[in-house]
């Protein structure tokens, strides 16, 4: 009776050993939350050195939506997140500043006092947003300060 019971528990045991084996095998295969990223967060960069601001924080966005988990790939999206906005930011302060000097040459030269007053308001409008977009800037270089501090 002893010798059967001792090969029924070495039986079990070696089926339990195998079971772990296997166990540990197949979970080593999966795929981690980083790793199914890393192809989006390339595309992410590629759309970002093309210039496509934009598509870059929209691709973002569904980064972290579908890769809740992956977080060193949310880490480097985010980087690439400051710098896109960045770059948007710039952009557009740019384009409102030219908008700004072309207004303040047509107020120069405008007789007509409804479209003058009207040049102004929009002169005001064109200097709160290049105001506006320069906080923006300001923001997004302190942040990345404060985020290379941290990495330091």
């Amino acid at each position: 009776m002893p010798t059967l019971f001792y090969t029924f528990v070495s039986t079990m045991i070696r089926y339990f050993f195998i079971f772990a084996v296997l166990s540990v095998m197949l979970s080593g295969c999966n795929k981690t939350d980083d790793e199914k990223a890393a192809a989006l967060l390339a595309d992410i960069d590629s759309l970002c050195s093309r210039g496509c601001y934009c598509e870059t924080l929209d691709s973002i966005v569904a980064l972290r939506s579908r890769f809740p988990a992956a977080v060193e790939a949310r880490k480097k999206a985010l980087v690439v997140w400051q710098t896109a906005s960045l770059k948007m930011a710039q952009k557009d302060i740019a384009h409102t500043d030219s908008l700004l000097q072309a207004t303040i040459a047509d107020i120069a030269v405008t007789t007509d006092l409804y479209k003058a007053n009207m040049l102004r308001v929009r002169r005001d409008s064109l200097k709160a947003r290049y105001e506006a977009m320069c906080g923006v800037v300001r923001m997004i270089h302190m942040r990345q300060k404060q985020n290379s501090q941290a990495d330091n």
